[in-house]
């Protein structure tokens, strides 16, 4: 796909069509670099992005089950 620069204050730019946007999966924040003259984008996706979709809470084993309570527990804290 060919496209021209376009003057952005003291910079120059390019629009990127939403359809290479979307097959590139970029959203708002992208990465660039330069490798053998090459202007490379890279999109940046948010950290930590997709670990629960397969979630299920109901799974989950409760972490303090038969711990017991000691009578210590009970007071109060000095600091």
């Amino acid at each position: 796909m060919k496209s021209t620069l376009r003057q952005i204050g003291n910079s120059r730019g390019i629009i990127i069509p939403a359809p290479l946007l979307a097959e590139c999966e970029i959203q708002d924040e992208i990465d660039l670099t330069v490798e053998d003259g090459r202007l490379i984008i890279t999109p940046i996706k948010p950290i930590r992005e997709g670990w629960f979709n397969n979630y299920k809470p109901e799974q989950d084993k409760d972490a303090w089950e038969g711990l017991a309570e000691t009578p210590k527990e009970q007071e109060d804290w000095e600091w």
